[in-house]
């Protein structure tokens, strides 16, 4: 599978199944175009009013050789390989500690519900976090790196529990062998030096949720009550992280919905406050949803991250790059062949837990009984959720199957795809245009930076 395009005065060419990536001249471009279903003659015929009969010839030999050497048209080895996928051992590595069922924002977009959940406010005690952790060991066989990230609502809330919970798991790595890495994910509302000095001493990553633009960030992240402007009290705090952490092991994460389709502001904005790390997402929201991304949305926001791809050439050829989080891709090696047909390995691989233990194949879950799965005391009650989620691959799912995107994606979230149609095999339409964008964008930035190298 071939998927050529333009962008940014690039002519780009993916050969899918292999990964290469080939920068080209327009003679190259549009023979590559024509090879599959032409022979060199009927090729030449359609051509040569544009380019010299012996260029088209050569041109055409040199698209042979790199068949031969498996860098264009290359043969799909994953399907043949999908049913033994299928098949691969259940070991679980991740969690997500919903450690507080409860949050100091009302964040209009919110899926949890301002923390809730579609149920009750609770903090997760030490005891079920304790369980959990040792679930985890038990369940994760050979697997030495173990992922717990403290989420919410918002995890602050609850940081005694915390601090023990990370305490606890130090203090079981060296006899399981195994090395935890935490995760924290706030909104900074109650962050401080003591917080700070925890997470920077134990925390691999953290995550800082803010929207951008005071004015956009505040509208959609408004503080309970109306007591100031959440802005105001995060964006010093953030700073503060991310020059402690040396500008890595960190990113702040935001939401753009219908209220600021011009986002690449918003990403610039953050860059200009001097993160390196940054991460702006589409929100994932009902059509009825005021503020909800819509089909006609799609062109300008396309345009967008356009403008957002070339200002970032532009400012790390002049020494003052960063990153976003969308367009960071590895096209020489690329993520393992099980996360490139099944994604996050949610349902199977990463669980959700509840303040109470009980087990969701992801955050977005939560709440739902149908994906109820078990709890810390039980363990995995329902082996059919977590088959159901371990058989969901590219192939599976019809819209992914001839998708130029799909060993980026791995076939997007299983929750937006739930969420819009009912089961997890499908996909969630708009997500999948802007994200066959952002991969777009991507590779060219690579291949534009690959100039500089």
């Amino acid at each position: 599978m071939i998927h050529q395009y333009k962008n940014n005065g690039y002519n780009i060419v993916l050969d899918v199944n292999s990964g290469s990536v080939h920068v080209v001249d327009d003679m190259v471009y549009d023979i590559i175009g024509l090879y599959e279903n032409n022979t060199l003659e009927q090729i030449t015929d359609a051509l040569r009013d544009r380019y010299s009969v012996q260029d088209i010839k050569e041109a055409y030999e040199e698209i042979d050789e790199l068949k031969e050497a498996g860098q264009l048209f290359t043969e799909d080895i994953y399907e043949p390989y999908i049913d033994n996928f299928k098949d691969r051992p259940t070991v679980v590595k991740a969690l997500c500690l919903h450690i507080a069922h409860d949050c100091n924002l009302a964040c209009k977009y919110c899926f949890a519900e301002e923390g809730e959940y579609h149920g009750r406010r609770a903090l997760m005690s030490y005891e079920v976090g304790k369980k959990a952790l040792d679930f985890l060991v038990a369940n994760s066989g050979s697997r030495k790196n173990l992922e717990v990230d403290f989420f919410g609502g918002e995890p602050t809330m609850n940081f005694e529990v915390v601090k023990q919970l990370v305490e606890y798991g130090r203090s079981i790595e060296e006899a399981n062998n195994k090395k935890f890495r935490f995760t924290l994910t706030t909104n900074g509302i109650l962050l401080n030096d003591e917080i700070l000095d925890f997470a920077n001493k134990e925390m691999s990553n953290i995550v800082l949720s803010i929207d951008g633009r005071k004015e956009i960030n505040d509208l959609m992240r408004p503080t309970r009550n109306n007591h100031g402007s959440s802005y105001d009290i995060i964006m010093p705090k953030f700073k503060k992280v991310a020059e402690s952490r040396n500008q890595m092991n960190y990113y702040v994460r935001g939401t753009f919905t219908h209220n600021n389709l011009d986002f690449s502001e918003d990403v610039l904005h953050l860059a200009d406050e001097g993160f390196e790390q940054i991460s702006v997402e589409p929100v994932v929201a009902q059509p009825t949803d005021s503020y909800a991304i819509r089909e006609e949305d799609i062109p300008f926001l396309c345009e967008q991250y356009d403008i957002l791809a070339k200002e970032i050439i532009k400012r790390k050829k002049a020494g003052k790059g960063f990153n976003f989080f969308h367009f960071m891709i590895d096209i020489n090696g690329g993520p393992c062949v099980a996360k490139r047909l099944s994604g996050c390995g949610s349902g199977c691989e990463y669980l959700a837990v509840t303040p109470w233990g009980d087990f969701y194949p992801c955050h977005q879950f939560v709440g739902n009984e149908d994906f109820l799965m078990g709890n810390v005391d039980d363990g995995i009650v329902r082996p059919d959720i977590r088959d159901m989620f371990k058989n969901s691959n590219v192939y599976s799912k019809e819209k992914c199957k001839n998708c130029f995107a799909k060993f980026y994606c791995s076939g997007g979230c299983a929750a937006n795809s739930y969420n819009f149609h009912g089961n997890i095999n499908d996909a969630y339409d708009v997500g999948c245009e802007l994200q066959k964008k952002r991969i777009e964008c991507a590779i060219m930035i690579r291949a534009a930076m690959a100039e500089e190298e």
